[in-house]
């Protein structure tokens, strides 16, 4: 059974950081694209940044670009969020994506057959 752990999400004021963590269990990624997406309340999921199979390869949303870093690390089956500067804009549930079959980076939300439960990031001002 495939699992997608999502940890390190909180509450933390504006300008802070925040570092989320998904650990994968159940099969590797390290050939697989991975990603991390966000919903507000209210709002539809949106992609916030995915990376490749190898990790030389990003995309990041418009709105994150310059503050948030993705990263990975095959040998652990986990993927990273960096987040720095936090906005209040920020708040939502995020969520942690691998893809079972594509090797590159993606941002469509189909793209990804496997999904964590989520981890709260609220950012207060």
């Amino acid at each position: 059974q495939v699992q997608l752990v999502e940890s390190g999400g909180g509450l933390v004021q504006a300008g802070g950081s925040l570092r989320l963590s998904c650990a994968a269990s159940g099969r590797t990624f390290g050939r697989n694209a991975m990603g991390w997406f966000r919903q507000a309340p209210g709002k539809e999921r949106n992609v916030v940044g995915a990376i490749n199979w190898s990790g030389g390869n990003t995309f990041y949303a418009d709105s994150v670009k310059g503050r948030f870093t993705i990263s990975r690390d095959n040998a652990k089956n986990t993927v990273y969020l960096q987040m720095n500067s936090l906005k209040p804009e920020d708040t939502a549930v995020y969520y942690c994506a691998a893809s079972g079959t594509t090797r590159w980076v993606t941002a469509r939300a189909d793209a990804y057959e496997y999904w964590g439960q989520g981890t709260q990031v609220t950012v207060s001002s």
